[in-house]
């Protein structure tokens, strides 16, 4: 498992692809987040980043876990499950490889904003919590992607269309009585934007409701994938 999640880690890296995330990232580190909450409330301007980041590295989390599974031609796709022990051991490795090139995306988005917070004062547990929620989310952002990637949608151009689809319909189902389907993106970014206490006090349930969805989801996938093979 470990070699097969280095080894698409390391396809991913070569093929230069991971440039693409990484800039759009890093273009808004450096021309939005750089600038940093000021005045009086600037301890909670700075846990409201948290939440922000979080919605907004959602989709760039989905198109970079799609590009890293995609990665690897058809054909050396196909040696590689020859090869892997068991056949449960590709899907798991790559979405370990995929969560663990969003861990290092997350990184490059949060490094900024945590600095920015513990130079604010803001509390410490919703500075852990905001981390945490940056975590968690970069589940289900790399389900996304993995639903939308060419081992089950083999049409870039549909594949892309299903991600942006995907991501937008979840945004708008959050919005509605339906909300519990979908993942909290409102929730939080409404939880943060109402104070450290607040989101402190709300995060188990943002949380749960994260680890609810991405099990359930992430079955889902998993079974599709092994069947489809």
């Amino acid at each position: 498992m470990i070699a097969l999640v280095r080894f698409q880690v390391a396809g991913y890296i070569r093929s230069l692809r991971v440039l693409q995330p990484l800039i759009v990232v890093a273009l808004v580190v450096m021309l939005v987040l750089a600038q940093g909450p000021t005045g009086p409330d600037a301890a909670d301007l700075a846990v409201q980043t948290f939440g922000d980041v979080a919605a907004f590295m959602f989709p760039v989390w989905a198109w970079a876990a799609r590009a890293l599974l995609d990665t690897q031609p058809d054909e050396q796709r196909a040696l590689t499950a020859t090869a892997a022990r068991r056949p449960s051991a590709l899907p798991w490795s790559g979405l370990l490889a995929a969560y663990g090139m969003n861990l290092a995306l997350g990184i490059v988005a949060l490094a900024v904003p945590l600095l920015q917070a513990v130079l604010a004062g803001s509390p410490a547990q919703a500075v852990l919590a905001g981390c945490a929620l940056n975590l968690l989310v970069a589940i289900p952002g790399t389900l996304l992607g993995a639903w939308t990637s060419r081992a089950l949608i083999p049409d870039p151009g549909v594949s892309l269309l299903a991600l942006l689809g995907g991501a937008t319909a979840l945004l708008l189902l959050g919005l509605g009585r339906l909300s519990c389907l979908s993942v909290p993106m409102i929730g939080w970014m409404r939880s943060a934007h109402d104070g450290p206490a607040a989101f402190v006090s709300d995060f188990p349930a943002i949380a749960l409701h994260l680890l609810v969805w991405s099990t359930i989801v992430g079955t889902a996938y998993l079974v599709t994938t092994l069947r489809s093979h």
